[in-house]
């Protein structure tokens, strides 16, 4: 299992993004896929597993029978269309040193997950203060955005080659509520989409909000391996 969303589909899907006029499906149930817990609990753990630009729920879901057998895996659809099967948390824009996006889809798919997670309750039964957020490149960056707004809705976030958005951490909670966030880091050294340095930026601003992150660099592009899942899988054991 060599990568969920490679570098070639992503670079594909970025350029579809400017040759298509996304579809605002923000105000609408977010779609999604589900695996039962293998083993059964009246209040089982759950993940939330969220899926790169130019991708879908099935991408990071063709992981879910390898994680934890005691967890509830969920894999959410981002809400904003920009191709054939092919969908965004926000449009953005990789031409750049920095990545720009559209702060006003942004917003709203932060939201909209938001309400997503605190309405997931009246159709499943899970631990609400057991509940964890993983995303891949963009879905981690809508991981660090929803985990160090509100820790209180999310007990932990993976985050799998994200960045940490400069225009949310004005809203990130306090020390004092940020101090039971579990933050679980991978990321490529030699990712040319979002170079390793956002991953160091990440970490010590972490620490400067007193958490102290699982932390792991790779000698790999904008991917997931299997070192990274087994690390991932590691972590969620332990939690």
């Amino acid at each position: 299992m060599k990568a969920f969303l490679i570098i070639v589909v992503l670079v594909l899907s970025i350029s579809i993004i400017f040759k298509s006029k996304p579809v605002n499906n923000s105000e609408d149930p977010l779609h999604y896929l589900v695996r039962e817990p293998k083993i059964k609990s009246v209040k089982p753990p759950v993940i939330i597993l969220l899926h790169g630009i130019g991708s879908n729920e099935k991408d990071l879901f063709s992981f879910a029978n390898q994680l934890p057998d005691n967890f509830l895996v969920i894999s959410v659809r981002a809400p904003f269309i920009i191709g054939n099967d092919s969908y965004a948390w926000y449009q953005a824009d990789f031409s750049t040193n920095k990545p720009i996006f559209d702060k006003v889809q942004e917003t709203k798919s932060r939201s909209a997950l938001i309400k997503f997670i605190t309405q997931l309750k009246t159709n499943y039964s899970f631990n609400e203060k057991n509940l964890f957020l993983c995303g891949f490149s963009q879905g981690a960056i809508m991981a660090y955005s929803i985990g160090l707004t509100r820790p209180d809705i999310v007990k932990g976030i993976a985050v799998m080659s994200g960045i940490i958005l400069e225009e949310i951490k004005p809203s990130v909670a306090s020390n004092e509520k940020l101090k039971g966030l579990a933050v679980f880091i991978t990321h490529g050294t030699n990712d040319p989409i979002l170079g390793i340095n956002y991953a160091r930026e990440a970490l010590s601003y972490l620490k400067s909000k007193g958490i102290d992150p699982t932390y792991n660099e790779y000698k790999e592009v904008h991917t997931i391996n299997n070192q990274m899942l087994n690390d991932l899988i590691t972590w969620l054991n332990k939690k």
